[in-house]
């Protein structure tokens, strides 16, 4: 029997090119449509936020009285406001204003809430004090507290985001207290504290690592209310400046105009509702994803 034939001196075997996504990838993304949808979207407002100056825009603060109130078309392809500003840019640039305030409201309530909550839920005598404070946070709806804090401070971004930090922070403080109640009494956590392990060491190694996913959840939801806390605080006047692009101010100086020139208001409560929706959709899917009663059942 002839000997197979060797492979030439130096060569190596050709493997099949990697595919773009594994089977288990596209297994995930057909059970989680939700997340690739969200995710795409989000990443779609992120883009746009980012490369505002390279996507066709001008001076988002430009005024020009001679183009007021034009409708849209090629020149101006959203139209342009009360004072000649072009809405195009204004909307293109009101999304890092929007996506900044949900992603810094949702990272610092969910950091902050998430101590306060292993703090109230992992120490006893706590527990009763700690939680009081938040039902009583948690009695004022996000939005009126949040205008209260704003009325004693100046308008501005930074300002907006503690605001409504603080507003959230008793929802994410509430929900890690209630994982942490039902961790607590658990099996392994009763074995470490007999064993004689710190607290720190049982929060940190047993706790901790079981509050991510719920977090996760909870930290999208977050993000949107934030998104629309902060357009509703701009509506009214008691959100970032007037100067400042963003997508409640670009309503708020078109109401007077709604019933003319629809088009003010229409372009920025399209991109608002686009991207709260991306992040919702996020979240139901990491939540469906997250959860192992519901991801048997998909």
């Amino acid at each position: 029997m002839a000997a197979p034939l060797a492979a030439p001196a130096g060569s190596e075997p050709v493997s099949p090119p990697d595919t773009v996504l594994s089977p288990k990838k596209r297994s995930y993304l057909r059970k989680h449509p939700a997340v690739t949808v969200g995710g795409i979207l989000l990443l779609l407002m992120i883009l746009i936020a980012i490369f505002a100056p390279l996507l066709w825009t001008v001076d988002p603060t430009a005024i020009s009285t001679s183009r007021r109130t034009r409708v849209p078309s090629e020149l101006y392809w959203f139209g342009t406001d009360m004072l000649g500003r072009d809405i195009y840019s204004r909307v293109t640039y009101g999304a890092r204003v929007s996506l900044l305030v949900g992603f810094s409201v949702a990272t610092l309530a969910s950091v902050i809430g998430l101590a306060v909550g292993l703090f109230a839920g992992f120490v006893r005598w706590a527990d009763g004090i700690v939680m009081r404070v938040i039902d009583g946070m948690m009695s004022i709806p996000p939005i009126l507290l949040a205008i209260a804090l704003m009325a004693l401070t100046r308008g501005s971004v930074q300002n907006v985001i503690i605001a409504i930090t603080i507003a959230e922070i008793p929802r994410v403080a509430r929900l890690v207290r209630s994982v942490v109640l039902s961790l607590r009494e658990q099996p392994y956590v009763e074995a470490a504290i007999s064993q004689g392990a710190r607290v720190p060491r049982i929060i940190f190694r047993h706790i901790l690592p079981n509050t991510v996913a719920p977090m996760m959840v909870q930290a999208t939801y977050i993000c949107a209310s934030a998104m629309i806390v902060e357009a509703i605080l701009s509506f009214i006047g008691a959100g970032v400046p007037p100067s400042t692009p963003s997508w409640g101010n670009i309503m708020a100086e078109g109401r007077a105009l709604w019933q003319v020139r629809p088009h003010i208001i229409f372009f920025p409560a399209l991109f608002l509702s686009i991207t709260v929706l991306a992040v919702n959709l996020l979240g139901d899917g990491l939540r469906d994803s997250l959860d192992p009663r519901l991801a048997k059942s998909l």
